[in-house]
């Protein structure tokens, strides 16, 4: 099977607030950011896979610091773990200031499966971990794998 690098599937996204994306309190709505951080989750597997994805769960979904109107978002997206026909995609999401400087607002893991032309669980590419960091991650994302698979076995008794 044919593996790929980290760098190989980064992507980054970059929005602006617009009134349409408040909620009551002013502030990025949520389920708007979580829209756009499944996009970006999406695209790094499509990327690492060339084939079609889809969400399977996202985990440790965290908000630290809330966005406002005009705010610049941006969100970066990459392949911390494959499995067989699945994969962890971290995508984190950060407000930009005008100097470029950016405060980290979100982090969260998406659980990516990739499908065949009949839209069944495909298998993947190897991900091949080249720095400290990725292969550190990718030992983190190993045991989040196991801890929900773990979990899911708990459910189906």
């Amino acid at each position: 099977m044919e593996k790929r690098r980290v760098s190989e599937s980064v992507v980054e996204t970059v929005h602006i607030v617009r009134p349409n994306h408040l909620n009551g309190a002013e502030r990025l709505f949520g389920g708007i950011l979580m829209q756009w951080m499944d996009e970006v989750a999406a695209l790094v597997a499509k990327r690492h896979t060339h084939r079609n994805v889809v969400t399977l769960s996202v985990d440790n979904l965290r908000f630290f610091k809330g966005a406002y109107q005009k705010d610049v978002i941006v969100i970066v997206g990459r392949m911390t773990y494959t499995g067989r026909t699945s994969m962890e995609v971290e995508v984190d999401s950060f407000v930009e200031a005008l100097d470029g400087e950016r405060t980290h607002i979100n982090h969260a893991y998406f659980t990516m499966v990739a499908l065949d032309e009949n839209d069944r669980p495909a298998p993947v590419p190897e991900l091949s971990p080249e720095t400290e960091e990725e292969k550190a991650k990718w030992e983190r994302a190993r045991k989040r794998k196991e801890a929900r698979l773990m979990e899911a076995s708990q459910f189906a008794r």
